[in-house]
């Protein structure tokens, strides 16, 4: 059975990289897209969202914010702006610059310093979401 060669890289380091990988489903600017082996060559950019690589029964989760990705038949290469996995995410960091951000927001301010402001609460507010709800599909259910 095909399978995909993966790379997931920043500017400063490689964050995940792969073989013999499923599947591969990342928040394109279209919206979210499913790369399986064998996939049309294309070149596409990335929204912040999450960004997931399943391989057999494991799937590994990962935050991204921006950039690119090629895809060709048998490999996926990621250039993201940022990327996180999930357990890299510090939750109390991510809540403060969430708290801050919406502090310099509710101030005002000139219309630079609030689209900083806005899109530094939207990159916290998207960490804190994939977190919990990776986190939350982890735990065991009550059915007592």
């Amino acid at each position: 059975m095909a399978t995909l060669s993966v790379e997931i890289v920043t500017n400063e380091r490689i964050v995940f990289s792969e073989t013999d990988v499923d599947l591969v489903s990342a928040p394109g600017s279209e919206g979210m897209m499913g790369i399986l082996p064998t996939h049309a060559p294309l070149v596409t950019t990335l929204s912040a969202g999450e960004l997931r690589v399943k391989k057999g029964n494991t799937e590994q989760s990962m935050v991204v914010f921006g950039g690119f990705m090629e895809v060709m038949p048998d490999k996926v290469i990621v250039l993201a702006d940022v990327a996180e996995k999930i357990e890299e995410i510090d939750l109390q960091r991510a809540e403060e610059a969430r708290r801050r951000a919406e502090e310099a927001i509710s101030k005002g301010g000139d219309r630079t310093d609030l689209a900083a402001a806005q899109a530094r609460l939207s990159r916290a507010q998207v960490r804190l979401k994939i977190s919990d709800r990776r986190r939350s599909s982890r735990r065991p259910s009550d059915l007592s």
